[in-house]
């Protein structure tokens, strides 16, 4: 039976939904280890960075455990980086699982090792809000549906997803790289950029699209990002305050870069979502995404 670390880099947890969380992944046949500070609470922090480092340094060396899975995002993950010991994790390679908050982790990780990790379910955020029936997973559609994608990024060689909207068709290739675009542009001023073209993908929650605006303008001036990037697939932007100048913006964005910009696809803070291995070479064809 493999075992489950679920740790807590970001923002407090509420116990309840962990409590649900850990019995709804123990019913689908998984061990569940939990990090001794995951209680921990430090105004609006899951505990202190020491604390959180040490653990997160303890779940890559534990050999029992098989994957680590962050409890929820937030806030925090970004005071974490520059005290991680990328080596350690480098010589005890293992999956990695988190998004929004997260993405920090999964991004400063992947380029400091070399090693994929998953922009993918969190244990509260997307097993922790239903109380648990006999069979909880099969009657969590959303639950489901995220597990099940999960699982295939992590045992299939080959991932390919369909986009819905093509502002811009094309063909693209390099490694798939993004996530959560707030924490993606809090990365700026360091060094976080692959070395290899990239094509990438990015969503986000609660932002007006002039923030997107300024967000997306941040990264398009570093000439790094906008020499490696590719393509761009968009994931979800959900709660902005107008969706008619979110649709100009894209089409404005793919006129202005000239790369390949596609949306539609699954990569969200909504329940049903797909897991992207962060690194692994992809390919982009009009509104077909191939990883692997």
């Amino acid at each position: 039976m493999k075992t489950i670390g679920i740790l807590a880099p970001s923002g407090g947890i509420n116990k309840n939904k962990l409590d649900i969380a850990v019995n709804n992944l123990k019913n689908l046949g998984y061990k569940i280890k939990l990090s001794k500070n995951i209680y921990d609470t430090n105004r609006y922090l899951a505990g202190n960075d020491e604390d959180k480092i040490e653990e997160l340094h303890k779940f890559f060396e534990d050999s029992e455990i098989d994957m680590i899975m962050c409890a929820r995002g937030g806030y925090g993950a970004i005071r974490l980086i520059n005290k991680i010991d990328y080596d350690l994790i480098k010589n005890n390679p293992k999956p990695f699982i988190g998004f929004s908050d997260v993405t920090a982790l999964l991004l400063m990780i992947y380029k400091k090792t070399d090693m994929v990790t998953y922009h993918g379910p969190m244990a509260c955020s997307d097993f922790g809000d239903l109380t648990p029936p006999p069979d909880p997973l099969l009657k969590g559609e959303g639950m489901m549906f995220s597990w099940c994608n999960l699982l295939k990024a992590l045992e299939e060689e080959k991932l390919e997803f369909e986009g819905k909207k093509i502002y811009k068709g094309g063909k693209a290739q390099g490694i798939i790289w993004g996530g959560n675009l707030a924490t993606v542009v809090s990365l700026c001023g360091i060094d976080f950029i692959p070395n290899e073209d990239f094509i990438f993908f990015a969503e986000d929650l609660n932002e007006p699209v002039y923030k997107i605006d300024r967000m997306f303008q941040q990264l398009i001036n570093i000439e790094e990002f906008r020499d490696k990037c590719k393509a761009i697939v968009f994931g979800d932007f959900l709660d902005t305050d107008r969706e008619d100048w979110l649709e100009e913006y894209f089409e404005e964005l793919a006129f202005r870069l000239d790369i390949p910009v596609v949306s539609g696809f699954k990569i969200t803070h909504n329940k049903e979502k797909i897991t992207i291995p962060i690194g692994k070479k992809s390919s982009l064809h009009d509104n077909i995404l191939v990883i692997g």
